[in-house]
């Protein structure tokens, strides 16, 4: 498996803009309200001085995806960390995926198990929201419930070699 960069871009699908104002578990109806264009990695890694290009390493497949679940956890490699240019999957945050089976119109829900660095991290509506947006764009998808568990709770071992190297060249030593 070899590797490719990407810059990711939040481009909102509808999805309320997380906050007191609005419901981020609903999907249907709301409208974007801020920017989702703005790369929040290099917007950080700018304001610690580190290189504002940084871009988020996805893996390559060298073979198509089985399946829907197969395309669900490659999906999730495109699903970026809000502080540093690194998914979700290689930061060891994703604990697991199901795959309900599809309804009739032939879209199935898929409920993604996660966890966060930190019991107190202020991103949790944003990543939750970037997961649900990410994962609607795939064909067969027709609902996301992205639920956050602690259990077990994250450690610095759960991330990858590729997380480590995203890591290090955007400043932060583990």
């Amino acid at each position: 498996m070899s590797s490719r960069l990407i810059q990711i871009r939040r481009s909102g699908t509808g999805l309320p803009v997380p906050g007191p104002a609005a419901d981020p578990t609903a999907d249907a109806g709301y409208q974007s309200a801020i920017d989702r264009n703005v790369d929040f990695s290099a917007v950080f890694a700018d304001a610690m001085g580190h290189n504002p290009d940084l871009v988020l390493e996805v893996p390559e497949w060298d073979t198509p995806p089985a399946d829907l679940e197969e395309r669900v956890w490659r999906a999730l490699y495109e699903v970026p960390d809000p502080e540093f240019p690194i998914s979700l999957v290689d930061l060891g945050l994703v604990y697991g995926v199901e795959i309900d089976e599809p309804d009739a119109t032939g879209g199935a829900r898929v409920t993604t198990a996660i966890t966060l660095t930190a019991t107190a991290c202020p991103c949790v509506e944003f990543i939750k929201w970037d997961v649900r947006d990410r994962l609607l764009q795939e064909d067969g998808v027709s609902e996301v419930d992205v639920r956050i568990t602690w259990d077990p709770p994250w450690t610095t071992e759960r991330i990858t070699d590729r997380g480590r190297d995203a890591l290090r060249r955007a400043g932060v030593s583990i």
